[in-house]
């Protein structure tokens, strides 16, 4: 998880109330350094709103699940924002130890997808993924 500098501070709890309310948007493109920075390949895969509280113990409340696919790919990590589009944190996503588990591996436009796991873990690294040789030739480092 990478969280945005203003909430860099926050404990847990204060992360999960920051999140009522939020949008989850899920991206199968290379994550940016830091949430702050935009999206610059645009690999938009699905959207949650969260319920206002966003979770009921560990349980995330997503206003509808499952959602739409709105593109087809593998997700690799989930942006939350503020309904004013500010950001709160980045998530990874997939299967393995991420922060975020999908029902499936894989979207696809007018699937369902749905979340069948979200941990806020402060502290915890989202992981590094391999740099495509196209990703490279657009300045990836």
């Amino acid at each position: 998880m990478k969280l945005a500098e203003a909430y860099a501070k926050c404990t847990v709890e204060e992360i999960k109330a920051a999140l009522a309310g939020a949008t989850l948007r899920v991206y199968s493109c290379p994550q940016p350094e830091k949430p702050e920075k935009p999206v610059l390949r645009n690999g938009f895969l699905a959207e949650f709103m969260l319920a206002t509280p966003a979770f009921e113990g560990d349980a995330l409340l997503p206003v509808e699940s499952p959602v739409p696919g709105k593109d087809v790919g593998v997700p690799l990590f989930v942006r939350a924002t503020q309904a004013d589009g500010t950001p709160i944190a980045d998530f990874s996503a997939g299967p393995g130890d991420m922060d975020v588990k999908l029902a499936s591996v894989s979207c696809s436009i007018g699937s369902p997808v749905s979340i069948t796991k979200f941990q806020v873990r402060i502290g915890v690294a989202n992981p590094g993924r391999p740099m495509s040789p196209r990703d490279r030739m657009l300045g990836g480092s």
